[in-house]
């Protein structure tokens, strides 16, 4: 089912990509919405995620299709701008309890768009019990910046296109 879900979402990235769309913000934004696939809960707002992997692509689609017009729809460059790592804290509630940059080039402005892109999304879809230790669960996600300033999550981005 994942399998499926995968390669369904590579049909519509490729087919997306392969439009003949003029190059615009416009476009661009337009694709970003279309390929961010919806995050699956159950009524109550919890992830339906199996494992902290599956879990954390749901927050990454989250985060993508939150903030889609700071997305990077392509696959990345070869030399990124910036790579921004962050770990952060999600409660039993899908709150965002902490979070804190742990690697960075120092680009200040990247940084604060990480963070704010975290911090916007949340409340998080509320993470399964299983995955819970101590009433929360701790996860880490790495934004990878275009020279444009846009981003894709390592945990759902693109491969990085050759030098």
């Amino acid at each position: 089912m994942k399998t499926a879900a995968a390669l369904l979402g590579a049909g519509v990235l490729l087919a997306a990509c392969s439009s003949q769309k003029p190059d615009t913000q416009a476009n661009r934004d337009a694709t970003a919405k279309e390929i961010i696939e919806q995050v699956k809960t159950t009524p109550d707002g919890t992830s339906t995620a199996d494992s902290l992997g599956a879990y954390k692509e749901d927050l990454a689609r989250r985060i993508s299709q939150v903030n889609s017009t700071k997305v990077h729809v392509e696959r990345p460059q070869a030399l990124l701008r910036s790579v921004i790592v962050i770990k952060y804290v999600v409660d039993k509630d899908g709150n965002l309890v902490r979070s804190e940059v742990v690697r960075t080039n120092k680009d200040k402005i990247t940084e604060a768009t990480a963070l704010a892109t975290l911090r916007s999304t949340a409340p998080f879809p509320k993470p399964p019990v299983a995955l819970l230790s101590g009433g929360k669960v701790e996860l880490s996600e790495t934004w990878l910046f275009n020279n444009d300033g846009r981003f894709q999550l390592r945990t759902i981005a693109q491969p990085q296109k050759g030098e």
